[in-house]
């Protein structure tokens, strides 16, 4: 008897329209988004991130972590000096389990303390300035680049003198003479303010062209075109089209331009003319290193570690920042 034939029609499946397909829904990505993207894959620059907010977070839990783990910054602690010499009596600067980085020569304070205060000290002028910095020049360089002529003109010649003026030895004899009291500061936090004012109106040049130089190119873009065919105002032209726009470029030299503050700083405290001791720094630090740093070098090396490690990481930071927000730049 011959076997039925197999019915094929039953394992041919039924032909799929395209409309049956469920579309997949397309995701939309902001540039902030996509700028974090590019940056999550440059493990370098996270790695600065990372050592960046650890160094913010020291910063700012300063007395915590020296009531745990070392001793007030202006504590003196004279019985772990060796008395004919004055120096550490203990191996390696006075390293032990009480003084985690050694005590300082003549008066025995605690390093690990001082260290960790005087990040305090670096970020937070390093921070401040920067901000006075960014703030003057992309308002004169928005407003140089919009309006042009002879506005463009005055503020461009300004930028030409403060950056042909030698702005450390202005600082320098600028602290040098300020009094003892003004503004209702005195002491290191009057020395603070006058860093932080000086450092940041002699920085702000730099970003001022850059942002005039955008807003140059900006200026005559079609969605600028029709603000101003709508009649919308100058103001709203400048703050709500074109500074949105430069908010990338700003961002990028505001993470570089920190560093540079820092070594400002240190470098100032070097030579006397920054925050006033007993007030921990680490320039201030360096200082007084150098008198000692023969017979006791990490002395020296500390502080010179911490200011190196700050600076590297905020620019390995600012590197990978700059080629998030711009990677045809990058290359």
């Amino acid at each position: 008897m011959t076997a039925p034939l197999h019915d094929m029609s039953a394992e041919t499946p039924a032909p799929v329209s395209v409309a049956d397909v469920p579309a997949k829904a397309i995701e939309g990505r902001s540039p902030g988004r996509i700028a974090w993207m590019r940056l999550k894959r440059d493990k370098v620059a996270l790695a600065g991130g990372f050592v960046v907010l650890l160094l913010i977070l020291v910063a700012l839990f300063a007395p915590l972590i020296v009531s745990a783990f070392g001793h007030p910054p202006e504590e003196l602690h004279e019985d772990q000096l060796d008395p004919l010499l004055g120096l550490p009596a203990g191996d390696y600067g006075g390293i032990s389990s009480d003084f985690l980085l050694g005590v300082e020569p003549v008066n025995g304070r605690d390093v690990f303390s001082r260290i960790i205060y005087g990040a305090r000290i670096s970020l937070l002028v390093a921070f401040l300035s920067a901000f006075v910095a960014v703030s003057l020049g992309t308002f004169f360089g928005i407003v140089a680049g919009y309006f042009g002529g002879w506005v463009d003109a005055a503020i461009s010649r300004v930028m030409d003198l403060l950056l042909a003026f030698p702005q450390l030895l202005f600082i320098i004899a600028l602290v040098s003479v300020v009094p003892a009291k003004l503004w209702g500061f005195e002491g290191s936090g009057l020395r603070i303010a006058v860093l932080v004012l000086v450092i940041g109106f002699f920085g702000w040049p730099y970003i001022g062209r850059i942002v005039r130089g955008q807003t140059l190119s900006l200026r005559e873009r079609e969605y600028v075109e029709a603000a101003r065919s709508l009649g919308a105002g100058r103001m709203y032209i400048l703050f709500r089209e074109l500074l949105p726009n430069l908010v990338a470029p700003i961002t990028v030299y505001a993470t570089l331009m920190i560093p540079t503050n820092v070594l400002t700083e240190a470098a100032l405290s070097f030579l006397g003319v920054g925050v006033k001791p007993p007030t921990p720094s680490w320039g201030e630090t360096l200082s007084t290193a150098v008198r000692t740093y023969e017979d006791d070098p990490l002395f020296m090396i500390f502080p010179g570690m911490a200011i190196f490690i700050t600076v590297l990481a905020f620019n390995l930071f600012g590197d990978g920042v700059r080629d998030a927000l711009d990677p045809k730049g990058s290359r």
